[in-house]
């Protein structure tokens, strides 16, 4: 018998990744909802494989969306998965889920992702077992409301689960190609989420909490420590911190590219659309909010 869990899933031109995703969670759950920005590709036929559940929505951010969702569709569960377009969950993991549901074992579920790169897994650098809150009941969890870098905080038991989902570009042609298509529109969220709480735009919605879970925890170290080393500096410091003290090296040459790319290429490219805001800013005699909606058309 499927459980009764409603899995929302966010697209955008996911013709590639969906069909695996999608094929992995239908025998196991009663409900799949799927939030898509418009895409051009066959995202949407694919998903009509699946479900009936299907909307549209313009995109501002993955918060937004997700946020939308809840308030706008009819989610017929009490229990809903997170679930994007490039993770796959297996049978295993369905398992564990339902002994934790029917057991009612928890209010939020914890999961381990494992992250593949050019098709090998990502054990090292901190990133493995990496815990994200996955699984949840709608009357006991909610999502931050932020530019990047979101995650579902819940009121009630949570537990860290065994269960491991992967997340990986199954595209081998084009793996790097997604890759860094997605992670050029992450860094300037993430440019967004660190101004706003360097010049005090708004109110910063967060769950850190140094005495927290994992995630609240790297929260902090990030928005407390991180956010404080300058510019340009913090990206060499973060390499050498995955790549050599959390033994990244050990992921081979995959592990390489990947670590190098998330430090070098990422959050380089972070601070580098940080420092371009703030000199446009200055050059334009402007201020911060308005040099980002001028030059990424985003309405901070």
């Amino acid at each position: 018998m499927k459980l009764p869990v409603s899995a929302i899933v966010m697209t955008y031109n996911e013709e590639t990744n969906l069909p695996g995703c999608l094929a992995s969670v239908s025998e196991f759950i009663d409900e799949i909802i799927l939030v898509d920005c418009f895409s051009q590709d066959h995202t949407r036929e694919i998903a009509s494989a699946y479900t009936t559940k299907i909307y549209q929505n313009k995109w501002i951010n993955y918060s937004k969306q997700y946020l939308w969702a809840i308030e706008h569709v009819d989610i017929k569960n009490e229990w809903i998965i997170r679930l994007d377009a490039d993770e796959r969950w297996s049978p295993e993991g369905f398992a564990a889920l339902r002994d934790i549901i029917e057991n009612d074992r928890a209010d939020g579920v914890y999961v381990k992702m494992q992250i593949f790169v050019m098709g090998r897994w990502i054990k090292h650098g901190g990133f493995y077992p990496n815990n994200f809150l996955r699984v949840y009941k709608k009357s006991k969890g909610s999502m931050e409301d932020r530019w990047m870098d979101e995650h579902i905080r819940v009121n009630g038991r949570t537990i860290v689960s065994n269960i491991d989902v992967i997340e990986s570009n199954y595209d081998r042609q084009k793996n790097l190609v997604l890759w860094t298509n997605k992670h050029n529109g992450y860094s300037t969220r993430e440019a967004v989420e660190f101004l706003i709480a360097k010049h005090n735009l708004a109110q910063v919605d967060t769950v850190a909490n140094l005495f927290g879970t994992s995630t609240e925890r790297k929260r902090w170290i990030k928005e407390k420590i991180y956010f404080r080393i300058p510019l340009f500096v913090r990206p060499f410091l973060y390499f050498s911190y995955r790549y050599f003290i959390q033994l990244g090296f050990l992921d081979g040459m995959q592990g390489f590219i990947f670590h190098t790319l998330h430090a070098f290429w990422y959050r380089f490219l972070v601070d580098a659309k940080v420092y371009q805001i703030e000199k446009n800013a200055r050059d334009e005699g402007s201020d911060i909010r308005t040099a980002i909606k001028n030059h990424y058309g985003l309405d901070v």
